[in-house]
């Protein structure tokens, strides 16, 4: 194997986790990690609209998914083209699931597109762009009508 296929290879897993991390930083709360994942001049196009500047990605993915603590982002289908040595675009599939804490059911379940482009840092790859394509979305008939769960009984 020659040092341009592994090079290659190792890109393509280190793109990879960065989409791994992106899902987890999300489903676990943990947005004070999100700034490491993008530059500095990121901008962005989801659900919950634009945003641009890392700073103004990493509060809006907190605004957007804070109520939510029961959160599953299930990403497959990762491909990434690399466009040189140092930029690459990534496209995966994704199914989010949204739930509030004591809810039942989920909140909200929507299937979708990621598209990153990523750029090689000093620090490693980081997304410079992304955009959320939503394919379909259910909002459930218990969260749509704001219907909450009876109350555990106390502890005797």
């Amino acid at each position: 194997m020659t040092v341009d296929a592994i090079r290659a290879l190792t890109d393509r897993a280190e793109l990879t986790d960065l989409v791994s991390r992106l899902t987890v930083c999300i489903d676990e709360h943990r947005f004070d990690e999100l700034a490491g994942l993008f530059t500095e001049d990121v901008s962005i196009l989801t659900p919950g609209g634009p945003a641009s500047g890392r700073e103004a990605v990493v509060a809006q993915a907190a605004r957007n998914h804070a109520e939510f603590h029961r959160l599953q982002h299930n990403v497959s289908g990762v491909l990434v083209t690399l466009e040189g040595a140092d930029r690459a675009a990534v496209r995966a599939n994704l199914v989010g699931v949204f739930g509030r804490s004591g809810e039942p059911l989920p909140a909200r379940v929507l299937g979708g597109r990621y598209r990153f482009e990523a750029v090689r840092t000093a620090d490693g790859w980081k997304f410079a762009a992304m955009r959320v394509e939503t394919i379909w979305r259910t909002d459930t008939t218990e969260a749509a009508a704001g219907i909450r769960p009876a109350p555990a009984p106390a502890a005797a």
